[in-house]
């Protein structure tokens, strides 16, 4: 089961709190807004070729054996499924940007993976789900409204250029939803469960934003 995944390193509570600081102090804050249909590169954000690695110090041992997918709360199909379920899954391939909440961003990933549509096609969301709250092997955690979820670009990416996925950014499985800043975007997801009211993940609940729109600047909590 996911829960019993090794886990390799621990906790980094010095960046953690430094993050928290970061919040505090309104790092990489403009005060400016963009308009994604005319702005590629959101406020305050500068482009760079690599994708670094970010993570709270732990890195989940998971692999294609071990890795399992629950989604349960708010809907009428809840699914345990194992990598051959989600491999027999149909697979779509997505272009998307990324924008990090360090003020990295990188243009044009070329995702693989399972959309989050066809994901809650299968599990049928009851009519009073409106959020998402994705549940990491590390202990992370990440909210985020149902519709946000459901974008056409969002997936549970397994490739990224055309090559699986690396544990260090969170695979086999990953959630990708491009319009918000990554930390939205899970890494090694176990477990999504849909709510009926909005309940606040990891980083939300020190300091940053709720919402994460980087066109507006969401960053950090006001």
């Amino acid at each position: 089961m996911a829960d019993d995944i090794p886990q390799d390193g621990q906790i980094h509570d010095t960046l953690i709190a430094t993050k928290q600081q970061w919040a505090r102090d309104g790092r990489g804050l403009t005060g400016e807004t963009g308009d994604p249909a005319r702005d590629r590169l959101p406020p305050g954000q500068r482009l760079v070729e690599s994708w670094p690695v970010l993570d709270l110090g732990i890195v989940p041992r998971v692999t294609e054996a071990n890795w399992t997918l629950t989604v349960d709360g708010l809907v009428e199909n809840p699914v345990t499924w194992s990598w051959t379920d989600f491999q027999a899954q149909p697979r779509e391939s997505v272009v998307s940007d990324i924008h990090c909440v360090t003020t990295w961003s990188r243009y044009d990933n070329r995702w693989e993976g399972v959309s989050t549509r066809r994901l809650l096609s299968v599990v049928r969301p009851r009519p009073e789900a409106r959020f998402v709250l994705c549940h990491s092997s590390d202990g992370y955690t990440t909210n985020l409204p149902l519709d946000a979820f459901a974008a056409e670009d969002a997936l549970l990416a397994t490739a990224w250029e055309g090559q699986p996925i690396s544990r260090d950014h969170g695979g086999p499985v990953r959630v990708v939803v491009p319009k918000l800043y990554f930390w939205k975007s899970a890494k090694w997801v176990k477990r999504i469960e849909l709510l009926a009211e909005d309940r606040r993940g990891y980083w939300e609940v020190r300091g940053y934003h709720n919402d994460a729109d980087p066109w507006k600047e969401e960053r950090y909590t006001e």
